[in-house]
């Protein structure tokens, strides 16, 4: 809730800072500015007229038109989702099917907001709604994406990876030669240690697999989520088809937390033993 919030704040300066630069606050404060200095000559009934108040009818235009802009839901929701792309820098991403899949899921959701807007009523809130689970969606997306490369550029597994499988077979090589007991015993030691080390190298590797695969198929999920989102119509019937479809956005976020969490444990065992 707190980057939520945090969010809202950003997204609030950008849209009042946007109102102030239109080219419509330029005509406010210069036709204000010429009334003040030239048309002072004004009869009215009621009050004597004074210069200062085109100050203070060019102060509530320029408020009218601040107001009207930082209010204006399209243009919040456009300054929400640009706000929202600016935490995902694909640059950071090494592994170029990553940031391919990551960009295409970005893709995916620009096309959704432009869906939003075809709604009204009660639909056109279901469907934002359905778009502020996606956000979770591709930030899980982007986590997985920065945890392959973790796993993809660790020095120490890809040494390991080679290093180990030679360590073993140095360490049996011994034991068919070694004479004393205690020696035996501390090899023999060794071994299952090694041994344990290359299962984890080797989970490591199938994890970076599976990470990959789940990256792939959760893009497919989201191409399948937004076909469904484009045949949704206007009939109340479809809020309940809305429903379905964001409890399955939310089931796919859990099996992405999942994956992200399985990544961790692996490398924290790899680790441990390396």
């Amino acid at each position: 809730m707190g980057e939520r919030r945090e969010v809202r704040q950003r997204v609030f300066g950008t849209l009042l800072m946007n109102a102030l630069l239109r080219w419509e606050t330029a005509v406010t404060l210069l036709v204000t500015a010429i009334l003040f200095l030239f048309v002072n000559d004004i009869n009215l009934p009621i009050v004597e007229w004074q210069p200062w108040f085109w100050l203070v009818l060019g102060g509530i235009a320029q408020t009218s038109l601040v107001v009207s802009a930082i209010t204006d839901p399209e243009e919040t929701a456009e300054a929400m989702a640009r706000e929202f792309e600016a935490k995902y820098e694909l640059n950071n991403i090494r592994s170029r099917l990553a940031r391919e899949r990551i960009n295409s899921a970005l893709e995916y959701r620009r096309n959704m907001l432009k869906l939003v807007k075809r709604h009204e009523g009660a639909m056109r809130i279901s469907l934002r709604q359905t778009v502020d689970d996606i956000n979770a969606w591709i930030a899980h997306m982007y986590d997985l994406a920065l945890h392959i490369d973790a796993f993809e550029g660790n020095d120490i597994v890809e040494r390991d990876l080679k290093a180990v499988p030679q360590k073993i077979e140095k360490v049996q090589q011994r034991l068919t030669v070694e004479k004393d007991e205690r020696v035996i015993a501390d090899l023999k030691a060794q071994k299952i240690n090694l041994e344990q080390q290359k299962r984890n190298l080797e989970a490591t590797m199938n994890s970076v697999k599976r990470a990959e695969i789940q990256l792939e198929s959760t893009l497919a999920s989201l191409g399948t989520v937004y076909a469904q989102m484009s045949l949704l119509g206007t009939k109340e019937v479809d809020s309940s088809r809305a429903q379905r479809l964001r409890l399955e956005i939310q089931d796919e976020v859990a099996s992405l937390q999942d994956t992200i969490e399985a990544m961790d444990d692996v490398q924290s065992k790899s680790l441990r033993l390396g």
